[in-house]
Parts: structure tokens; sequence; C-alpha cells
């Protein structure tokens, strides 16, 4: 019995230390990966103003007849891609300044460019781009996030669930800014966020020969942007409003000039879901919209003393998506339109916008539904998507509305996509 009570007396002071010391602490640093491969096959029946290889498709083109009658943008297309692909990483560290800390980067093999027929080589189709890249500092009630991500008046918990990369683009601001946003709870379930940014990928249409973005590049002041949100455990709604001044140029005419773009936008947001079925709508109205990859743009004005000034086209746009919220197999229904308004003033002297045809055509308005069904298991998912995007062209008036010689034109896409997530 003596020479065991050491043994028993080592076993029991080891098994003391572990529980007092061997228990794991917490983590200084974590850090987790994340992203998935995805495989798309497209089929499109008319030529549509596309972005990559028509991996996202806008809007069917205007009719362009040739010398026999025949409509040369009415031939089909298809494509197999996998550049959406996408790669991130999440991590957090020490308590800065008395606040949680955590940061995110995030990209794709998108690229930022089209390749450019005109000079071998040029483009960035397939190569890595960055999608986010943030900071954020967490207190109790209050958080600052800094760096790039989602343009404000994109909500990542309200989009459409769409198996189309276009995410609803068109109806559905998209895209990412560098940004400071400050998030304020007012209470459990009602926060208010205060956003400054500035445009980077998606930007204002820039006037002949000035650089890519120069509107932007040239104000002093950010985009300022405000917006409410109400949230609990089946909704989720919102109503915000941003205010935007650009510089589209510098020079005009040869003489200095400090004339600004001035544009507002208001958007609303709701959704709805319980273990069955999940219900998002969204609103946006506002002027100069192009670099939320909608229609829209700006119109120059030629003035007496020889500078010229800049007033925005408006644009309304809104959407439904409806969609079943079961774990293996999810149909859905989306639908959006939007409308392009045309500018406040008569008599513009060129326009600077998406969705031209030359200079005298342009769309009067865009519309899409699209039906798709998700099939999950664990961490795949097959999607196959039936589209259908419509859109009328017409003879512009002179504040830029669609009057006259109208043309409806419409592309019907048939899309599966495959994602397999880690």
């Amino acid at each position: 019995m003596k020479k065991t009570q050491p043994i028993l007396t080592v076993i029991a002071s080891f098994i003391f230390c572990s529980i007092m010391y061997g228990q794991e602490k917490p983590k200084e640093w974590d850090i987790n990966f994340y992203g998935y491969a995805r495989a798309d096959y497209i089929f499109d029946s008319r030529k549509s103003a596309y972005v990559r290889e028509y991996q996202l498709n806008l809007y069917p083109l205007d009719v362009a007849k040739d010398a026999n009658g025949e409509d040369k943008n009415a031939t089909g297309s298809s494509n197999f891609l996998s550049v959406v692909s996408r790669l991130g990483v999440k991590f957090k560290g020490p308590d800065v300044f008395k606040a949680k800390i955590s940061g995110n980067l995030e990209g794709d093999f998108f690229g930022n460019t089209e390749v450019n027929a005109a000079a071998s080589g040029t483009g960035s189709i397939g190569l890595f781009r960055l999608r986010h890249a943030t900071i954020k500092l967490d207190w109790a009630k209050t958080s600052l996030t800094l760096g790039q991500t989602w343009y404000p008046t994109f909500v990542p918990e309200v989009f459409p669930g769409v198996a189309n990369f276009n995410t609803g683009i068109m109806f559905n601001p998209f895209g990412w800014a560098g940004q400071i946003r400050l998030r304020q709870k007012i209470s459990e379930q009602l926060s208010f966020d205060l956003v400054a940014y500035k445009d980077r990928e998606f930007t204002a249409s820039s006037v002949s020969g000035t650089a890519p973005n120069a509107p932007t590049f040239n104000s002093s002041v950010p985009t300022l942007h405000g917006q409410f949100q109400f949230k609990n455990k089946k909704i989720i709604a919102g109503l915000g409003a941003e205010y935007q001044s650009l510089k589209p140029v510098i020079e005009s005419g040869g003489l200095a000039s400090d004339e600004k773009l001035n544009s507002t936008t208001v958007f609303g947001y709701f959704k709805y879901a319980n273990e069955a079925i999940v219900t998002k709508l969204y609103g946006i109205s506002g002027g100069n919209l192009t670099h939320l990859v909608m229609l829209g743009g700006y119109g120059s004005y030629a003035n007496s003393n020889g500078i010229d000034s800049y007033k925005p086209t408006k644009t309304t746009a809104f959407w439904v998506d409806i969609a079943s919220n079961k774990s293996k197999i999810a149909p859905g229904l989306f639908a959006g339109y939007s409308k392009n308004n045309g500018l406040s003033n008569s008599g513009y002297k060129a326009l600077y916008m998406r969705g031209l045809n030359g200079t005298t055509r342009a769309i009067d308005n865009v519309w899409r539904v699209s039906a798709r069904v998700d099939f999950k298991e664990n961490k795949f998912k097959l999607t196959p998507e039936l589209e259908y995007t419509g859109a009328t062209w017409g003879a512009m008036d002179s504040s830029a509305k669609v009057v006259s010689a109208k043309e409806n034109v419409g592309n019907f896409r048939a899309l599966v996509s495959a994602t397999y997530s880690f």
C-alpha cells in the first residue's frame, strides 16, 4: 500500500493540473478559410449587353438590321465558365480600443476588365480580383467597418436568390466600394448606418477622353449614405437615402471647370422568412445609378460661359423574390423591372449613360422573370434556372426619354450552375 501511495499522488496531481491549467485558453487569433468552386453552363437566345464572356447578362441589344432587313442581334450564344469561383479568409485577433476586431479578405477569378480585341493580351478575365477587404471594430452598441465591401444600397440579407451570377443586376444594386461605415444600435431590433464611400470597380461613366472613374477621383466629397434597418427573427426591413456629388471634368472647352454632378437616391427593402418560405422585396429610385450596375447616367449641357454643366438621368427599379426555405430541394421565382425616366431638363448636349444605342436610341425599360430549383446535398448545390429578359428600345426626345419608334426585344437564358463550397 505504501508503494502505491506516491503513484496515486502523482496521478491525482496530474489530473488536478490538467483541470486547472490544461484547459484550452481563449484564442487570441482565429483564421477561417472559405469559398467554393463553381461551374456555370449558359445558353442565350439573343445577343445581349454582357460582362465577362457572357457570364453576366445585362439586357438584350436593340434591333440591328442588315441590308436584307434581318436582325443581326437575333442570334444565340453559349459558354461554359468557372471564373466566379471564390476564395476568402476571415480572421480575428486581440481586442483593440476595447472593441472586438475582425477582418475579411475575399476574391474571385472574374477579373476587372474585358479582353481588348484591339490590343492582344489585354484584359483580366480569369485573373484574381478583390471583392472584400475589411477591418471591423465592434463595441457593445457601435461598430466601425473600414475598407472595401458591398455598396450600402446592396443589402447582404436581402438580395435575389437567383442562380445567375447577375444577382438581380439591373434591378438590384451591385458592387463594392471603399468606405467608412458606422453602425449604431438604437435598440435590440433597430440600427442606423452612416456611410461615406468612393466608387472603385463599378463607376460612373466618364466624359469622352477622361480617365476611367475620373468623376469620382475629381470629387473631394465622398458619397454620403444613411440607412435605418429593423431586424428580428423573421423580418428584416429598411429605408435609406444617399447623396452623391461627382466632378465629371476639371476642364471644359479649354477652361477650368468646377461643375458638379449632384444626385440623390432613396430605397427600401423587406424580407420575411420562416421554416417554409423566404419572401424578399426591394425598390430604388435615384439619379446617375450607373455605378450600381443599373440603367442611368447623366447628360451634359452647353452654357454661355463655354463650360458644360451636368444633370443626372433618373432610374426607378424594383424586384420580388419568393423561394422555398427547405434544406434539400428549394424552388424559387424572381421578377424585376427597371425604368429609364430621363433627364429633368431638356436640351442636353451629350449623354453618358448605360443603355444607349448610338446618339438617338436608348432603353425605355427592362424586365426579367426567372424560375429556379436548388438541389442541395451537404456542401454541394446544383441549380437549373430558366430566365427571360425583355427590353423596350426607342428614339429619345430632348430630355433622353424614349418616346417613339419603340422595339421590344427579349433574351431567353437557360443556365445550370454547380457549386461545391468549403
